[in-house]
């Protein structure tokens, strides 16, 4: 009887130890649950990805280098299509701000859909949610590239003025506070007339 009752001691320690919280997430190896080893510093976490817009100077060039890179090499080789009115295309996509902020945001968004953790459905997902419509975005008709290549034999580039600023943000520009012809009528108590 002594016996059963150790084995079952054991077996409740064995389930405690299983049941127990997982390792601390510091450790390189938490995911496999192992311990982290002394010595080692703790895993730093990944770098909050941000947008390509917000992205200055070396960061920008060399982010705008990777998605160039993903865009040539993959994005459109696999699902560029044909370049036609309905879907137009602009070798130096990268001049258009609001592309390359579409594009950034598909890859982005791949990256993420294609790990591990986003499961077997992952890019399956990635494909519905984002690629369908970002590129129908980029590549409409009336779209941020439909004055440039319409033709895959005729390269053109052409970038469209944008709108110009609201009324609001203009007025305030062009009207300071205080008209420099503005002059202080308390003397004569009539305004725009100048004492004298």
């Amino acid at each position: 009887m002594a016996k059963l009752m150790d084995l079952a001691a054991q077996h409740d320690r064995q389930i405690d130890d299983l049941s127990a919280a997982p390792p601390a997430p510091d450790s390189p190896f938490a995911a496999y649950g192992l311990p982290s080893f002394a010595g080692l510093p703790p895993a730093s976490a990944p770098p909050e990805p941000r947008p390509i817009l917000e992205l200055e100077d070396e960061e920008y060039e060399d982010e705008l280098d990777a998605l160039s890179d993903w865009v040539d090499d993959f994005l459109m080789r696999v699902y560029g299509a044909e370049v036609t009115t309905a879907a137009p295309w602009c070798e130096q996509w990268q001049e258009h701000d609001d592309v390359v902020a579409w594009l950034h945001a598909l890859w982005l968004a791949y990256q993420q859909h294609k790990d591990a953790e986003a499961g077997l459905s992952g890019l399956f997902v990635w494909h519905r949610d984002f690629l369908t419509h970002a590129m129908a975005t980029v590549r409409a008709a009336g779209g941020p590239l439909s004055a440039c290549m319409t033709d895959p034999d005729r390269p053109a580039h052409r970038l469209l003025p944008g709108p110009r600023p609201s009324n609001r943000t203009t007025s305030a520009i062009e009207e300071p506070d205080e008209p420099e012809d503005r002059v202080d009528h308390e003397e004569t108590g009539e305004p725009g007339q100048a004492s004298g």
